[in-house]
């Protein structure tokens, strides 16, 4: 279950990444705002939320996986070591489970056991620490 919330997860954070990636619908002359990376018109869907809906019923590739981790990786490393603690990863996660869940309360007791439970499932060098190459092949579990 906490795989498939996190897989989830780092699928709706890879949604924007994979927006950027799409072509045009041949029916436009024009590029549209949302392919050039703008914001679409209030009120119209972009294609950012149609591939979040997409990225809720197929899981994420472990290159998108990858992409979403090289791209996220330095907002949470906040002392900039290329690794991170058991909080910059727990903050990470609490995000990512936010997502999926709004509902989520990040000083819940249940939460921290999930965050930490999730925490020395991905440190596999048993570091007390996380490099990239861990939290990707984490989210990348099925």
């Amino acid at each position: 279950m906490l795989k498939y919330a996190m897989l989830a997860g780092a699928a709706l954070v890879a949604a924007p990444v994979l927006a950027q990636t799409t072509t045009t619908s041949p029916q436009t002359s024009a590029p549209s705002s949302a392919a050039v990376g703008q914001a679409a018109p209030s009120g119209t869907p972009t294609d950012a939320v149609q591939m979040q809906s997409a990225a809720r019923e197929q899981p994420a590739t472990g290159s998108q996986v990858a992409q979403v981790v090289d791209t996220e990786f330095p907002t949470y490393d906040k002392n900039g070591d290329g690794k991170l603690s058991a909080a910059e990863f727990g903050g990470w996660m609490v995000a990512l489970k936010s997502k999926t869940d709004p509902s989520t309360k990040p000083d819940a007791p249940e939460t921290k056991k999930w965050v930490s439970a999730a925490f020395a499932q991905a440190d596999t060098d048993k570091s007390k620490s996380l490099t990239k190459t861990e939290v990707t092949s984490f989210l990348s579990q099925g």
